[in-house]
């Protein structure tokens, strides 16, 4: 009598799940109901093959019937070799430790792969949804998720909850819409199109590498430094978690051989605010005929460029000096490109410390630059900080401002400038003090405007009500600028 029980018990498990390992499992084997002309017949064959999925006892598919959600969350649970064996209970209402499917989704669960309804349910019995396993899918398999994609569906909002995990899915080729403009997320998968799905996720998903925040003992990564020699080398994939489900990551997918850098910064775990970084060497090169990524942490600091922007000429000449007037070079190499009336300039400078760098330009003028290089151990690069030498300013009021007079707002302006206007009209000379640096506001008696362009319209006028002085100072190298103060809502 056990026996025959036993029997039927095992006849019901087959008929009303999908097996992990069918009777038709064996590559030998084909299922009645899934000739090859099938779309799906190859991956459903490849899953059978591997243990995956399995048939019917009558010797069928059933590829149109509906898979349910604890029946996918078993066979992806297999497919990614998730370890089932020591799970944690993720307390879903209708999910008991008896259930079929229970270490499945608890593993899964606990992986932040799935998760459950408001009421606290999961649903193991409810058909998946497309947007669903969408979800699972990039998830589970670790997907690239770089977010720039167009979307081509009218009915996944921008604040639908699986809009992100479609398109990714979408890019990736492993699925389209259910017509050019439709992914129709809530209609529920089939077995056939299930099987296809996870075989073509198998297939689409690049050699990557993922870090986790817990990885360098962070609780956020808050930013991964943007480096442009990197443009084409690989790509990285800043990913936010979830709080209590997911850790925030960095998804690194190779696009060619070569050699690059990643910066990355985050939040310690300890509870600080202040950012804490890591610095890698990234390698790229193929391996067994894929790309292969490979990191080293490093402590080193690049060569960094010291740009001038907007040169008024054609710069014939740079020397470089200390700021205390040692000589570095007489003869700087440096590259400059023509940026429409202007020129750039730029050279690499590879130590700490402040400079004097002097231009000298093709019309035989010079001016001489500040430099500020401070090293930062966080970064490949330099911190670098230029200034103009100009130690006085003048400006000129338009003639029509008729200003009778002018008030200094700031206290101890005398400190950081001396100003004059000349008399009976609206010049300013503004002379720095050399004592300090700061800023020094002056105010008309009166507000000005003028329009900047030909509509009638309130945006094309700007005010101002006096001006705004700053002083700057990168050791014996002082700067004077003058400018209106516009007012803010203009």
């Amino acid at each position: 009598m056990r026996k025959k029980l036993l029997i039927i018990l095992s006849a019901l498990l087959l008929v009303c799940s999908l097996p992990l390992s069918g009777t038709f499992a064996a590559s030998t084997e084909r299922f009645s109901d899934v000739p090859s002309s099938k779309h799906f017949a190859e991956a459903v064959y490849d899953l059978a093959e591997r243990n995956i999925i399995g048939g019917y006892p009558d010797g069928t598919f059933k590829p149109g019937n509906s898979i349910t959600r604890g029946q996918a969350a078993a066979i992806i649970a297999k497919m990614i070799k998730l370890d089932t064996s020591n799970v944690k209970n993720p307390d879903f209402k209708d999910v008991s430790t008896a259930n079929g499917y229970y270490k499945a989704i608890a593993a899964l669960a606990e992986k932040g792969v799935i998760g459950g309804y408001e009421d606290g349910r999961f649903g193991p019995n409810d058909p998946i949804k497309r947007g669903q396993m969408a979800s699972i899918l990039v998830k589970a398999f670790d997907l690239p998720r770089d977010g720039n994609i167009i979307n081509p569906f009218k009915d996944i909002e921008y604040l639908q909850s699986h809009r992100e995990n479609i398109l990714t899915i979408y890019k990736l080729g492993i699925t389209s819409g259910t017509s050019p403009d439709t992914f129709s997320p809530n209609a529920a998968i089939t077995r056939g199109q299930a099987a296809k799905m996870l075989k073509a996720t198998e297939e689409a998903k690049p050699t990557m590498i993922t870090l986790r925040a817990s990885d360098f003992n962070w609780r956020r990564i808050s930013e991964i430094v943007y480096d442009k020699s990197n443009d084409g080398l690989f790509k990285s994939i800043q990913v936010a978690g979830k709080e209590g489900y997911t850790e925030d990551q960095v998804q690194l997918v190779p696009l060619k051989e070569g050699a690059g850098k990643l910066n990355i910064a985050g939040l310690p775990s300890n509870g600080s605010y202040e950012l804490a970084y890591k610095k890698y060497y990234v390698t790229i090169k193929k391996v067994n005929g894929e790309l292969k990524l490979t990191m080293e942490e490093t402590d080193d600091i690049f060569p960094t460029a010291v740009q001038f922007y907007f040169l008024k000429e054609k710069v014939q000449n740079i020397s470089l000096t200390t700021m205390q007037g040692e000589k570095l070079s007489d003869s700087v190499t440096f590259k400059q490109e023509e940026y429409g009336n202007s020129f750039n300039v730029w050279f690499d400078i590879d130590k700490p410390g402040q400079y004097i760098a002097t231009l000298r330009f093709e019309g035989g003028e010079e001016e001489r630059h500040g430099i500020d290089v401070k090293q930062n151990d966080d970064r490949f690069y330099y911190e670098i900080k230029t200034l103009k030498e100009n130690p006085s300013d003048v400006y000129e009021e338009t003639a029509t401002a008729d200003l009778v007079k002018h008030i200094i707002r700031t206290k101890d302006a005398e400190q950081i400038a001396i100003i004059t206007r000349d008399p009976g009209t609206n010049l300013f000379r503004v002379k720095a003090t050399g004592q300090k640096e700061g800023t020094i506001i002056i105010d008309y008696d009166r507000r000005l405007s003028e329009r900047y362009c030909e509509a009638i319209e309130p945006e094309c006028y700007s005010a101002w009500t006096g001006l705004y002085v700053q002083v700057q100072r990168i050791g014996s190298i002082v700067n004077v600028d003058v400018s209106k103060n516009y007012e803010m809502d203009h």
